[in-house]
C-alpha cells in the first residue's frame, strides 16, 4: 500500500501508529501512539494494543519492514496498513513530535532540590526490590490504568530499568495530549549510579 493511501486508510479506520525504531535513536520522533524496539515488539504489542484486529500503521527502520510485519503476524497482528520509514512520513509533511529526556545526573539534582513526582514503570517486583524514594509504581503493562492519577499541571519524571519501557510510556502520554513530563535516560540503572535517594534493597525471597 502506498503512503498516501495508507495514511488515508489510517484516518478512516482509526489505525494505531506503531513506531518500531530503537528507543535510543537520537532522532526519535513519531505520532506517539506506541513506540517499540523490534527485538522486543511482540510482548508489549500483545499487552498494550487492544485486540489483534486493531489496524496498525507501521513506522520502521529502513530495511526492517518485512521483519516487523512477520513478527506481528506471528502473534496474530496482521492488519498492517503501511510498511515504511519515518522519512516517508516526514516527506508527506505529516506532524512529528519528540520526547524530552533528562540525564540521570540532572534528575538527581532535581530530586535533591525539592519534591518531584516520579513514576516508575518497571515491574512491580522490580519496584519492590528497590526504587527512588517517593516514586510511584505504575507498571507499563497496565500503564493505561494509571493515567487518571498522573497530573497534567506539573512536571513529572518517568523511568524504567534501562530507558526502553519509559519511551513506550512516554508515547502513551503523548498520545493522550500530555507534554509535561521528562523521561530519565538510562532508567534506574543510570539513576543508581547517582546520589538520587533510593529505598534499601529488599531481597525478592523475603
Amino acid at each position: 500500500m502506498g503512503l498516501i493511501s495508507a495514511i488515508r486508510a489510517a484516518n478512516e479506520t482509526g489505525a494505531l501508529v506503531l513506531d518500531t525504531r530503537s528507543a535510543i535513536c537520537p532522532r526519535f520522533c513519531a505520532l506517539f501512539h506506541q513506540q517499540r524496539h523490534r527485538r522486543r515488539i511482540c510482548p508489549w504489542v500483545g499487552a498494550l494494543v487492544p485486540g489483534v484486529s486493531q489496524p496498525i500503521l507501521l513506522i520502521t527502520e529502513p530495511g526492517r519492514e518485512e521483519e516487523v510485519v512477520t513478527s506481528l503476524a506471528r502473534v496474530g497482528y496482521d492488519h498492517t496498513l503501511l510498511k515504511g520509514g519515518i522519512g516517508a512520513w516526514r516527506a508527506t509533511g505529516k506532524e512529528l513530535d519528540t520526547v524530552v529526556s533528562i540525564s540521570a545526573a540532572e534528575f538527581a539534582k532535581q530530586v535533591q532540590a525539592g519534591p518531584v513526582k516520579v513514576f516508575d514503570v518497571r515491574k512491580e517486583s522490580e519496584f519492590q526490590d528497590k526504587h527512588v524514594t517517593g516514586a510511584i509504581s505504575t507498571p507499563l503493562d497496565n500503564f493505561n490504568d494509571h493515567l487518571m492519577h498522573i497530573p497534567q499541571d506539573e512536571v513529572i519524571y518517568i523511568h524504567c530499568a534501562g530507558g526502553y519501557q519509559s519511551m513506550i510510556a512516554a508515547s502513551i502520554l503523548k498520545a493522550r495530549g500530555s507534554d509535561n513530563f521528562m523521561a530519565v535516560d538510562g532508567g534506574f540503572k543510570a539513576i543508581s549510579a547517582t546520589a538520587s535517594p533510593r529505598t534499601a534493597y529488599v531481597c525478592p525471597d523475603t
